[in-house]
């Protein structure tokens, strides 16, 4: 139980009640110790107020009808219920008229204001001292006038402002650690629930999430990124191991082919021409690995961000002109009229290497899956690459009039060595789609796979002014091996 306390009372979202409790708490003393003082302040005022028109008016009383009508006054007022304090005293300090009893000695002797204590005449010499706010004025002739008022209501109405405030306090102070306490274990109880489910996760099961409460607060805010990022990192180890899966077994079949036909070369070979047949044979099919290896490390590159660095400002059209000349040569052996409509400029920033060959891969399946081996009639057939500029974006494509891929393969078709089923005849490593996909998303774009009717239409959607400046996770999106 103590160390289930110490570890509420050790979060921040208790430190954080403690610090707003107390400067809630120093607030509330210094605003009601200012209404304290400024009531008291404010009493004060109104009995000096009151006092110096008393001395006022009892002075005039004694201009006009001397010591007699003074005292006459005086004892009046005197008698009243809740009066002030009077006291008339002859020039030899004896008193003549008034309701006070007794006070400090030589209290008459200095004219002005003074802060006092006294006893009424009703009252004996055993009853507890008042005490007072009263004005000493010296008349002619000798006689003094003392006339003031208890200050026992402002000690009063301020002991009462006081006590509110330590009441006030006390409560403010109680449910602030109450309403802490509560908080802070919610907050403690979600932590724990996400701490659990990270364990859970590091432990080797990458399904699971962080728990959601749909409050919408900073917990769930923080709760949703971390789950997005463990969705990233879960489709990336799903993908690593799909690669890795397909690199064992689309690399087996050439590898064995490589090893057989060098074991039958030392077997069969019976001349310098054999020996140079099987030598051939071996360079071409390690030139196909080599490919392979290469489109693996240039998606790899790509993914991670690494090309970036090289971006700089070109003519998207004139990188597609450069394509087309490149490949009109292939196109031409196969039966195919390949037209480039790129007009230029179509300026574009990013990676020009990358960029080009992703579009080199597209033109280079266009032609494949179009040729001749593709098609099932003699009919005439095309590759068109095109490029333009449509508002903050560049739009370069490689549309063909081959057999097409279906809808529901086009999401399926971008993931490493994935070859459908009727492509299999074809010659090809699976993997150039997927390079197109990752420089797309590596210049913040996409890959589109659309109809053509006939055939298929790819095209890297690419903003004009290169990709945002985030981080790789958030601009790659997402894997080359996800759909």
């Amino acid at each position: 139980m103590m160390m289930a306390l110490g570890k509420l009372f050790r979060t921040t979202a208790f430190k954080l009640t403690l610090v707003y409790l107390t400067v809630f708490a120093l607030f509330a003393v210094f605003l009601l110790g200012y209404f304290a003082l400024n009531t008291k302040r404010l009493f004060t005022e109104q009995v000096t107020e009151v006092v110096n028109a008393e001395i006022t008016g009892l002075v005039d009383h004694f201009n006009a009808g001397g010591i007699r009508r003074l005292t006459l006054i005086v004892e009046a007022r005197s008698r009243r219920p809740g009066s002030s304090l009077y006291l008339v005293t002859t020039p030899g300090a004896e008193g003549l008229v008034g309701n006070v009893g007794s006070l400090p000695t030589g209290a008459l002797d200095k004219q002005g204001w003074m802060e006092t204590v006294y006893r009424r005449i009703e009252e004996g010499e055993t009853s507890d001292l008042h005490r007072a706010l009263a004005r000493v004025y010296h008349l002619p002739g000798g006689f003094k006038i003392l006339v003031g008022r208890d200050l026992d209501e402002r000690d009063r109405l301020f002991q009462v402002v006081l006590d509110a405030g330590k009441w006030s306090a006390a409560v403010v102070i109680v449910l602030g650690l109450i309403g802490g306490f509560f908080v802070a274990r919610r907050v403690l109880a979600r932590v724990d629930a996400m701490t659990e489910t990270t364990r859970t996760i590091m432990g080797g099961n990458l399904s699971g999430r962080l728990p959601v409460a749909g409050s919408g607060d900073e917990i769930d805010r923080l709760a949703l990124n971390l789950n997005e990022m463990l969705d990233r990192i879960e489709a990336l180890m799903r993908g690593l191991k799909e690669v890795s899966d397909n690199i064992a077994h689309d690399l087996k079949t050439p590898l064995t082919r490589l090893r057989n036909r060098a074991e039958e070369a030392l077997r069969t070979a019976s001349g310098e021409k054999d020996y140079r047949a099987a030598l051939e044979a071996t360079i071409d099919e390690s030139d196909s690995l080599i490919k392979t290896f290469n489109a693996l490390l240039m998606i790899a590159r790509a993914e991670a961000g690494q090309a970036r660095e090289n971006m700089i400002d070109f003519d998207a059209a004139e990188t597609a002109h450069g394509v087309g000349e490149l490949y009109e040569p292939l196109a031409e052996e196969q039966g195919l009229a390949l037209d480039v409509d790129a007009p230029s400029p179509v300026p574009l920033r990013g990676n020009r290497e990358l960029i080009s060959q992703a579009l080199a891969n597209l033109v280079d399946n266009a032609i494949k899956y179009a040729g001749p081996a593709a098609r099932t009639n003699a009919t005439p057939s095309s590759v068109t690459v095109a490029a333009r500029a449509e508002g903050d974006r560049v739009f370069i494509s490689v549309g063909d009039r081959g057999p097409g891929i279906a809808e529901g393969d086009r999401g399926r078709v971008v993931e490493r060595f994935v070859r459908l089923e009727k492509s299999r005849s074809i010659p090809g490593s699976g993997l150039g789609l997927s390079l197109a996909a990752a420089v797309a998303r590596l210049h913040g774009g996409e890959l589109q796979l659309e109809d053509n009717a006939p055939g298929l239409r790819a095209v890297l959607v690419l903003p004009r002014g290169g990709p945002l400046m985030q981080p790789t996770g958030e601009l790659l999106g997402r894997s080359a091996s996800e759909p």
